[in-house]
């Protein structure tokens, strides 16, 4: 009789211990039943704005899930990197119902804070290449597979510095600080939804181009400052130059050369469009 007592004790706290789901009147183990599939970028779909087909490991090293109730409750949530098995697909169980669901695919060393429908964060407030996706999906006691195409939120800024070798010799890093963008995301708008101050540094390297993103608030923007300062390897300030009222649209690039000789004021700026991105953008 005692024996019976230790295993029926074991056995309600090993179903304490998963997460249930109620199905009907039956508690189902969440690990197990998988009612609903999302389908993330799979072979049968594409990333808006890059190649056709591209796989979604090609541009987002991690994904982002959340799921919200109708009355806005935010009930699941799941998280992949790209090196997970099944990248890509992700099981959920949901009662039935109506709900929203948010995914963010992005290149952030960490995961994405998805608050709520009009709010997601990125670690340390930095804006990689991202996508996403905002959508409706209604429950109704059948297993479903929901296939998902996310489209890119973000502009890219493309700088080119045109100073030769000798004269970013003693040049260690660059920073960039740039206002006007934003590096908190609204899904349903799909804009940004702050006014942000960003600030990013890369290394000197021998190219001389630097990839920069940030999140546009609306269809065409613009970044109203944006100030590189080169370093030297104390942090000494050893050149700088400010660009202003930059053009930024989302899932375009703006192509920017400037000079560390050139001084302040004296940057061009004209804006073309990478074949990976999508439109064409004129700035005159």
């Amino acid at each position: 009789m005692v024996m019976k007592r230790i295993v029926l004790m074991l056995s309600v706290l090993l179903l304490v211990a998963c997460e249930r789901v109620e199905v009907g009147d039956v508690l189902v183990n969440d690990s197990v039943f998988k009612n609903v599939t999302l389908h993330v970028g799979s072979s049968s779909t594409s990333v808006m704005g890059t190649r056709a087909d591209v796989p979604l490991s090609d541009v987002c090293g991690r994904l982002n899930v959340a799921v919200f109730d109708a009355a806005g409750q935010k009930v699941k949530t799941a998280a992949q990197v790209v090196s997970d098995a099944g990248y890509g697909t992700v099981g959920l169980s949901l009662n039935d119902g109506k709900y929203t669901v948010v995914v963010i695919g992005h290149n952030c060393t960490g995961s994405a804070t998805i608050t709520n429908t009009e709010k997601v964060t990125f670690p340390n407030n930095k804006v990689t290449d991202t996508f996403y996706y905002c959508g409706t999906l209604e429950v109704t006691g059948e297993k479903q597979d929901v296939t998902i195409s996310l489209q890119r939120a973000v502009a890219m800024i493309r700088l080119r510095l045109t100073d030769d070798a000798a004269a970013l010799a003693n040049v260690a890093q660059l920073k960039f600080y740039y206002l006007g963008g934003s590096s908190t995301f609204s899904p349903l708008a799909g804009f940004g939804c702050v006014n942000s101050k960003q600030t990013e540094y890369r290394v000197l390297n021998a190219d001389g181009v630097y990839e920069l993103y940030t999140l546009p608030h609306s269809d065409i923007d613009a970044i109203t400052k944006m100030m590189v300062t080169a370093l030297d390897a104390g942090d000494n300030v050893v050149g700088e130059f400010t660009m202003e009222n930059v053009p930024v649209s989302v899932n375009k690039v703006t192509n920017c050369t400037g000079s560390f000789g050139s001084g302040a004021g004296k940057v061009d700026v004209t804006i073309t469009v990478d074949p990976d991105w999508d439109g064409d953008f004129e700035f005159l």
